[in-house]
């Protein structure tokens, strides 16, 4: 199963709005909108995540699972029930890596996220199903990744170990 800190970064190249087309998709956005194949998704509308704010880029994904969890997100921010929906769209010009998530909790863009100044154009759409199996899948592989408990303090070279006070601690 699949998780983001599986990803080799090694190979990691950035994306670029001057250096982005060895980035081939396919590619998803997710959203509580409907749209019709063709429609197409441009910035410098109102933010879905947050009142008030315009949205200078469109974001989107490689990865199904990330499409699903923004058209999720897009509903509850919005008050709308239901899993959202996912497009395959194409970008009509250059995009960069998303700088929300990019080097950041993870080395590279993990999430395959990007954002473009350009418009995207709906191909085709994925039923609420496809939609709930790529969060249901998503979630799988990121919570299959082991974890450290919160009171685990893992040294460089140590195995973890759980932190149960000062005592302990000092003992060592």
């Amino acid at each position: 199963m699949w998780s983001p800190v599986d990803e080799p970064v090694s190979d990691y190249l950035a994306v670029t709005y001057d250096h982005c087309a060895h980035v081939l998709g396919p590619f998803y956005h997710g959203t509580h909108v409907s749209l019709a194949v063709g429609d197409e998704l441009v910035p410098g509308r109102s933010s879905n995540y947050e009142a008030g704010r315009i949205s200078n880029h469109i974001y989107f994904t490689e990865l199904v699972p990330t499409a699903a969890w923004g058209a999720q997100l897009a509903c509850a921010l919005s008050g709308l029930a239901g899993p959202g929906r996912i497009y395959r769209v194409v970008p009509t010009g250059p995009f960069e890596d998303d700088p929300n998530v990019t080097n950041k909790r993870f080395p590279g863009n993990p999430t395959k996220s990007y954002r473009t100044r350009s418009a995207l154009t709906a191909r085709a759409a994925t039923s609420g199903s496809e939609v709930n199996r790529a969060m249901i899948c998503g979630a799988k592989a990121i919570n299959s990744k082991p974890m450290l408990p919160r009171n685990t303090v893992a040294r460089r070279g140590e195995s973890p170990r759980r932190r149960s006070g000062a005592t302990e601690l000092a003992s060592r």
